[in-house]
C-alpha cells in the first residue's frame, strides 16, 4: 500500500471558534493509482492533500506512506498547485532543473533529466524561453516537468487546471493521461470538475460538505485514453453529480449564511459607530 489514511481529522482554530475541515477520513491508495478527490468548496480536499504532503499535521489520526508515518515534507511527495508557481527570472530549462539543484544532483545529470521531462510534456523547443512568454497551459506543463524531474513516488495535484480555459484543460487531460501511463506515478488530484475526475481517475473519492467525510468512492472502469465529451464519461459524471449535489447545495447555503452573519455584524458595528 502506497498511502494509508486512518481516522484523519483536522480542526483549525479561528476567531469564530474551532472549525473542523476533515472528520475521520479513512483512505487507502495503491502504488501507481490515479485517485481524484471531489467535493464542494470547503470540504477539506486541499487540507487532505496538505496532510499527505506533510505541510500540515492532522489533529487526530495519521497518514502513512509505504508503512511509515508522514512527518513533514519530502521529495518523495511533490505538490502541484493551481498556479504554476514558476520562477519568472529563470528560463523554462532552469525552472525544471531548480529542484535538482537543491538536492545536489550533478550538473550533467541535471541537464539530461530536465531535457527528458521537457520532451515528455512537449516543450523541448521552449527550454530557453522566459516564463512570461508561455501560455497558462504551457506554464502548467513546465510545473509538471519540474515535479517529475524529482522522480517523486507521489504527485499531489491541487486543482492544477482550474484556472485554464476549457480547450487548454482538455489538451492537458490528454497529456496527463499519457504521462501517467508512461510513468505510473501515484497521483492524488483535487478537482471541482466532475467530468475531469471521471476522465482522469482510476477512482473518484466524493467528500461531503464540511466537515469533510468520505461519502462514496466510485471505481472508474472506462478504457483510456478518455475524452471529456464521450457519452460514457458524461453518464458516469451524471451519476457522481447526483451523489454530490446535496452536499454542494448544503455548502452553498452555509456560505450564504456565513456571509449574512458577516454583513449583520458589520451593520451592528456601523450602528454602534
Amino acid at each position: 500500500m502506497k498511502l494509508e489514511i486512518r481516522d484523519v481529522t483536522k480542526t483549525f482554530q479561528s476567531k469564530n471558534g474551532a472549525l473542523t475541515a476533515l472528520d475521520a477520513v479513512d483512505l487507502d491508495v495503491q502504488a501507481g493509482e490515479f485517485v481524484c478527490l471531489l467535493g464542494p468548496s470547503g470540504c477539506g480536499k486541499s487540507t487532505l492533500l496538505n496532510v499527505i504532503a506533510g505541510l500540515d499535521a492532522p489533529t487526530r489520526g495519521h497518514a502513512r506512506m509505504d508503512g511509515k508515518p508522514i512527518q513533514g515534507t519530502g521529495t518523495d511527495r511533490v505538490m502541484i498547485f493551481q498556479s504554476a508557481a514558476l520562477f519568472p527570472w529563470l528560463s523554462v530549462f532552469d525552472n525544471v532543473k531548480f529542484g535538482l539543484n537543491m538536492i545536489g544532483v550533478p550538473k550533467p545529470e541535471r541537464q539530461v533529466i530536465a531535457r527528458k521531462y521537457l520532451q515528455m510534456v512537449h516543450l523541448a523547443e521552449f527550454e530557453q524561453a522566459s516564463v512570461h512568454e508561455l501560455s497558462g497551459g504551457m506554464q502548467q506543463r513546465v510545473a509538471i516537468a519540474r515535479a517529475l524531474a524529482l522522480n517523486p513516488d507521489v504527485l499531489l495535484m491541487d486543482e492544477p487546471f482550474g484556472a485554464l480555459d476549457a480547450q487548454t484543460r482538455d489538451l492537458l487531460h490528454d497529456e496527463l493521461q499519457t504521462i501517467w501511463t508512461e510513468t505510473r506515478k501515484t497521483i492524488l488530484f483535487v478537482t471541482h470538475n466532475v467530468r475531469e475526475a471521471v476522465v482522469l481517475g482510476d477512482r473518484v473519492v466524493v467528500l461531503s460538505a464540511r466537515p469533510g467525510r468520505i461519502k462514496k468512492i466510485f471505481t472508474i472502469d472506462l478504457p483510456r485514453p478518455r475524452q471529456i465529451e464521450s457519452y460514457a464519461v458524461v453518464d458516469l459524471a451524471r451519476e457522481i453529480m447526483a451523489v454530490l449535489k446535496e452536499d454542494v447545495l448544503a455548502s452553498t447555503r452555509d456560505a450564504d449564511a456565513r456571509l449574512l452573519q458577516t454583513l449583520e455584524a458589520q451593520m451592528v458595528g456601523d450602528d454602534v459607530l
